[in-house]
């Protein structure tokens, strides 16, 4: 059984959001499906690659009596389907906020003030931790990321950070399970000499970071073709 711990979490954290998006006539989120998969995918491939250098080096890496066996660049094919399962979940979560709950932001001013606060907190870390490749990369990447979002794209700042606090929470749990928690050895291991070796239970702290970076880079691209696609309605 524990070699579909892996596929059963991933499947898993799918398959209510998929159910909904097909059934449910009033928000009707499938209609969004095409572009949804097609901003999952152009985040996922570079994603991917990532992935793979990371697990050619040995910054992490898969335990074997957690998956089904079948690989693709030495990686499992159940982490291929984590960046297709887990950024559906996600983005039909945060529509559905948007959707339900408009009124669920944060001001543009307090925006602001926690991209700042965010910003400063990991330019710290990055600079006295530099040349961790996990923490390096990964933090590099969402300084980035902020930079661009707090210039060009404020107002989903604002709707999504609040989003991603109720998404920790699923996050908290598989991610959690990935890393060690409630079983006896990791899904997932990583190598401490790589990153900061501070971790929220079982999580290494940068993964908040790269997965808000992946969840977030989704929404992006989500709401360009979104809006293209109402425009030719």
């Amino acid at each position: 059984m524990s070699q579909y711990l892996y596929l059963i979490l991933d499947l898993g954290s799918l398959s209510i959001p998929l159910l909904y998006s097909i059934f449910e006539k009033k928000f009707h989120f499938i209609q969004y499906f095409k572009i949804a998969v097609i901003s999952i995918l152009l985040v996922a491939i570079p994603f991917l690659i990532w992935d793979g250098i990371f697990t050619q080096n040995g910054i992490w890496g898969f335990n074997s009596d957690y998956f089904i066996g079948t690989k693709i660049f030495k990686m499992p094919i159940e982490e291929w389907l984590f960046f297709i399962c887990i950024p559906y979940a996600c983005l039909f979560t945060h529509e559905v906020l948007k959707y339900y709950v408009p009124n669920f932001k944060l001001s543009k001013s307090v925006t602001v003030i926690l991209s700042f606060l965010l910003i400063v907190l990991v330019l710290l870390l990055l600079i006295f931790n530099f040349g961790k490749w996990y923490t390096t990369l990964n933090f590099s990447i969402f300084l980035l990321l902020i930079l661009y979002s707090v210039k060009n794209h404020i107002k989903t700042l604002q709707e999504y950070y609040p989003s991603f606090l109720v998404i920790l929470i699923p996050f908290l749990i598989v991610n959690g399970i990935l890393t060690g928690s409630f079983i006896d050895e990791p899904v997932v291991w990583y190598n401490n000499a790589e990153n900061l070796g501070f971790r929220i239970f079982t999580i290494p702290f940068e993964d908040v970071f790269y997965t808000f970076t992946m969840l977030f880079s989704v929404q992006l691209i989500f709401n360009f073709l979104k809006k293209k696609q109402l425009e030719r309605k």
